[in-house]
């Protein structure tokens, strides 16, 4: 049933709902990614190896990958708005408990950042959960899109924000200062976003089960599972390593680094919304979810692939950024592949199902990160990474286009 401020004003509800999901993620990735900075001064100061470093950068992953699936199942239960609510507090409050966490020692600060994965696994299958209780089903692919896509806006703030805090501030302040953000996007969040519906949902109502067995066992779902872990791969890759990319390979500055590492991001957050836009547009002119899913996601691995292999021809660092930008650009594409694809195949339970798919796609930010830096010890360049980030994006391309559905499989 429509509250009456849906039907009043359902637009301006639905986009405050997913403006505010956005911000959320937004948050989450100004507030995962502040350490790969301040970590430079704090192993400076705690005497960390590399080794202890790479500990403390890794472990927020055990937490987020943890309670993935956890987290999808507690917003189906309870609703979007009040786990996304209470995750952000929660991770903003470890957040802002970093600093003395390390001061207590490295026991301390490591259980510190686990607790924050653990409050970051929620904003997505939350946010999703509020795209399904709010957004007409016909705009679901430009709100995904829209609420996905702050994680590239706020990787393009962190790293040099959080640069410039530590050198005028120390490196406790990001930490300070990012978690008060997490605060003040909880005010908002808890007196603009009401409880309940704005569109009803496309079966009855009612007391339910999540039914685990069959979502893991159709084939479709694991389609997501698989477009996640391959789109993912390319992302936690261009993450991690974008900025050691044109450093070692072009020799330029690194502060020029950062800056040829950000553009790629703008791309990514236009052809995200671009995206989105066109694929909701495609669907409303009748083409079928199933083509408008498949196209959007294999566009996305495979057009990446593409830019990515052509970067070994790259000769010069603004070549090799507008190729990054290609590659950025087009993977993008995927949050209107299997970012939108959990609402067909399984509309009560989409959170679930970004949830266990979510779950897939963080182990590349583990293995795939690993694998990448390997590589490039063992050859010396980014030629072979690069080659195996696209052959892993064609893989999820033939899967996703054999299994792939937008066709509803489970009520």
């Amino acid at each position: 049933m429509q509250s009456s401020a849906a039907r009043s004003t359902p637009w301006q509800h639905w986009y405050t709902v997913v403006f505010l999901c956005g911000a959320a993620v937004f948050i989450s990735y100004i507030d995962r990614t502040n350490i790969s900075v301040a970590a430079i001064p704090m192993q400076a100061e705690y005497g960390w190896s590399e080794t202890t470093k790479g500990y403390v950068l890794s472990s927020f992953f055990v937490g987020y990958l943890a309670l993935m699936a956890a987290s999808g199942a507690l917003a189906n239960k309870y609703g979007g708005r009040i786990v996304l609510g209470v995750a952000v507090l929660w991770w903003s409050l470890f957040t802002a408990l970093t600093p003395p966490a390390a001061a207590l020692g490295l026991g301390a600060l490591i259980a510190a950042r686990i607790a924050l994965g653990v409050g970051e696994a929620a904003v997505f299958p939350a946010s999703i959960n509020m795209v399904g209780r709010w957004v007409p089903a016909e705009s679901r692919s430009r709100a995904v899109a829209l609420f996905s896509s702050g994680l590239s806006i706020g990787t393009m703030v962190s790293l040099p924000a959080t640069g410039w805090l530590v050198n005028d501030y120390g490196w406790p302040m990001p930490f300070y200062a990012f978690g008060a953000v997490g605060l003040v996007w909880a005010w908002f969040w808890f007196s603009k976003v009401k409880e309940g519906r704005g569109v009803e949902e496309s079966v009855n109502d009612g007391p339910r089960s999540i039914p685990w067995g069959r979502l893991l066992s159709t084939p479709a779902v694991w389609a997501v599972v698989t477009a996640h872990f391959c789109s993912n791969w390319t992302l936690y890759v261009l993450l991690a390593w974008l900025p050691t990319y044109f450093k070692s390979t072009f020799g330029v500055t690194l502060a020029n680094a950062g800056w040829l590492s950000a553009a790629p991001w703008l791309f990514y957050f236009l052809i995200a919304n671009a995206g989105g836009w066109y694929a909701d547009r495609l669907i409303r002119g009748g083409r079928s979810r199933t083509f408008v899913r498949k196209l959007m996601q294999c566009t996305a691995l495979l057009g990446s692939a593409a830019f990515l292999l052509l970067l070994q021809q790259a000769e010069s660092a603004n070549t090799a950024m507008l190729l990054m930008c290609g590659a950025a650009g087009t993977i993008s594409l995927c949050l209107s592949g299997f970012g939108a694809n959990p609402f067909d195949i399984a509309p009560r339970y989409a959170d679930v199902v970004w949830g266990i798919s979510n779950t897939g796609g963080t182990l590349p930010g583990i293995v795939g990160v690993a694998i990448t830096g390997w590589l490039i010890d063992k050859t010396g360049s980014f030629n072979a990474p690069f080659l195996l980030t696209a052959g892993v994006g064609l893989a999820g391309a033939l899967v996703y286009f054999a299994i792939g559905s937008g066709e509803k499989k489970i009520d």
